[in-house]
């Protein structure tokens, strides 16, 4: 009997460097594997650098999940700082029908919400500040506006503070977005207002909360003694700073692991409550003048702050050596070649750079815009995957459909893979996989790691279309416009190599001059765009007979030269005499009411070392102007 495939899930996240995101992560894949359940996580860094045109580039790796290759999805919509990113997200898996949970969410009807008490945890928080170390101005450093959990932390101190009686300074109100900057903002706003600090300093998460203290610290402001804060996740360094962080300790991990099984028992057919609500709790410590009753395990701090410090020297070396590789990449072929060297270190089983059909385009077309030449909203239906990394075997993939988002699918049961977006600002370039490895969640250094080989791959692209416009440049240089066959610069630069080869060589030599009959009387009595045509139509005459390595030139106004080597007297006499007959061939062919003609001039001779080219280019249009006067008329009379 033949095993069932193992269950796929889609797993959406952003910011998987924060501790909030990596504990989650750790419970849904331990729960994933735990069921032999394969994992794509789709993950952007989206609201981190303060660029909408970045934020654009980052969460378009939302847009490439096929939710109909899925049997369900895990959404953390509450970390994407863009509301209509996290609403577009959520009606996608609502349209797919697949069953999917959401953590710490607005309760969203029709999927499974997995959601921790942030209310009660916070409320016990600032009920304990106020009750307990008398404080009566708090300061409140809010999370990213419209998040669920923010909005739910706020909410609560405000309700606390009217039971209380206490009204809000809105001056000691902060908008944050979660990041560490955040809380160095505030800490810094409340030093430089001049009034005095507030009694406490609440802040909605830890790292803002730590970011805080470390100003107030710089600044000779003492934590308790002069100013409490607290903080919210219970995150590694709030129990290890000094003083440690009254915060709030959330069963994250677990709530992961809920809702991977939530998921699961859902596909099994069992039916599962849609609203899953965790407990979190406040843990007192030092930061707000409390005796901690943990023990600090001195050995183990040590040994875990080793394993940091190593790993992020670790992380800069890596992502230093790899920098300076990708620099000297001049082409897509030369820059896979220098990611490659390094994905032993990333420890991966599997990785992939996949890139869009049209990620090497850049010039404008006439009449559009640029921006409708290259993907930003979605991807090409065509990827190419020239990089394919597998446990050390190398190999590409010329084609594949974005909407299959693996180029090739992982073996096996239980696995995990990241998707990560490639992108210089909004453009949209491609994205990576990495599958089964530590390094997207335990590296601090993922995300520059990522931009880097962006920088790279869109210097490679600006590089491959700088050279074109060079080549082009200098077509333009060497070409004449009208009649597409080289003008007098490009003539000279190629005659001159052949000049010379023959003359190393003691090779003989072809210079014909050929000068077209009666142009300004078609130009007098037809108008010059007859005249343009009687010179193109002239020039395809020239060029059709210079075969091998011959080559013409128009040399100026009517004038044109052709020139080839290794030619014997006979063969040249070859070509004037096609010259003749193809150019009566071709009046018969246009049927103009005059004559296309022209006068040639031509000979055939060995180069030695002291001959010049120019003195060859003047006999053959000297032999030219011999035949014209020997003409009986040298210019057009209409035809009959």
């Amino acid at each position: 009997m033949q095993n069932p495939s193992p269950k796929s899930i889609a797993v959406i996240v952003a910011g998987i460097d924060e501790d909030y995101q990596h504990s989650v992560l750790e419970g849904i894949i331990a729960c994933a594997r735990q069921n032999q359940t394969n994992l794509s996580c789709f993950t952007a860094f989206g609201g981190v650098l303060g660029s909408s045109q970045f934020d654009i580039g980052e969460y378009n790796i939302f847009r490439l999940i096929n939710f109909s290759k899925f049997d369900g999805a895990i959404l953390l919509t509450n970390t994407i700082s863009d509301p209509s990113v996290r609403s577009s997200i959520i009606q996608r898996v609502l349209d797919s029908g697949i069953p999917a949970a959401v953590l710490d969410g607005d309760s969203a009807p029709g999927l499974y919400n997995i959601r921790i008490n942030n209310t009660d945890a916070m409320r016990r928080i600032v009920e304990h500040v106020i009750t307990e170390h008398g404080a009566k101005r708090l300061s409140f450093i809010a999370g990213t506006a419209g998040n669920p959990e923010a909005e739910s932390r706020k909410r609560a101190f405000s309700e606390v503070l009217a039971e209380h009686h206490l009204t809000p300074d809105p001056e000691l109100m902060f908008e944050g977005t979660f990041r560490p900057a955040d809380g160095a903002k505030a800490a810094a706003a409340l030093l430089a207002s001049g009034q005095p600090l507030p009694d406490a300093i609440i802040s909605a998460n830890d790292v803002m909360a730590l970011e805080a203290m470390r100003i107030l610290e710089q600044n000779g402001v003492r934590v308790p003694e002069d100013v409490i804060v607290t903080g919210f996740d219970n995150i590694y360094f709030a129990q290890y700073h000094y003083p440690a962080l009254t915060t709030v300790s959330r069963p994250l991990s677990d709530a992961g692991y809920t809702a991977c099984e939530t998921v699961l028992r859902v596909l099994n057919g069992e039916v599962c409550s849609r609203d899953y609500v965790m407990d979190a709790f406040p843990v007192f410590r030092e930061s707000c003048g409390c005796t901690s009753a943990e023990e600090t395990d001195i050995r183990t701090y040590k040994k875990k702050t080793y394993e940091l410090l190593n790993k992020a020297r670790a992380g800069v070396s890596l992502l230093n050596r790899m920098t300076s590789n990708l620099a000297e990449a001049e082409s897509e072929d030369e820059l896979m070649q220098a990611i490659s060297r390094y994905l032993n270190e990333l420890e991966c089983r599997q990785c992939a750079v996949c890139l869009c059909a049209d990620w090497q385009q850049a010039f404008r077309e006439q009449g559009s815009t640029e921006s409708s030449n290259y993907c930003v909203s979605g991807y090409t239906e065509t990827m190419s995957a020239p990089l394919l990394w597998d446990r050390g075997s190398i190999s590409a993939l010329s084609s594949f459909s974005s909407a299959d988002m693996y180029p090739v699918p992982p073996q096996g049961s239980g696995t995990v893979s990241f998707f990560l977006p490639l992108h210089f600002r909004e453009r949209c370039l491609g994205y990576y996989i990495i599958t089964d490895s530590d390094f997207p969640l335990n590296s601090t250094h993922l995300h520059s790691l990522m931009m880097n080989i962006s920088n790279s791959m869109e210097n490679v692209r600006k590089l491959l279309h700088l050279n074109n416009a060079v080549k082009e440049l200098d077509r333009l240089y060497v070409i004449d416009p009208l009649c597409g066959i080289y003008n007098r610069n490009g003539f000279i630069r190629i005659a001159d190599r052949m000049f010379r080869r023959c003359a190393e060589t003691n090779d003989t030599m072809m210079v014909a001059f050929i000068d077209m009959d009666g142009l300004k009387y078609v130009n007098d009595n037809y108008g010059h765009e007859e005249g343009d045509f009687a010179l193109r139509t002239l020039a395809s005459v020239i060029s059709d007979v210079c075969t091998g390595d011959a080559v013409c030139a128009r040399f100026g106004g009517d004038e044109f030269i052709a020139v080839g080597s290794g030619i014997s007297e006979d063969a040249g006499l070859q070509v004037e005499n096609d010259f003749k007959l193809h150019l009566a061939e071709i009046n018969d062919i246009i049927n103009k009411p005059y004559p296309l003609a022209a006068s040639i001039g031509s000979f055939v001779t060995r180069v030695t070392p002291d001959m010049k080219l120019f003195s060859l280019i003047a006999k053959a249009d000297q032999i030219m102007y011999e035949q014209k006067k020997r003409k009986a008329t040298s210019r057009y009379l209409r035809k009959d």
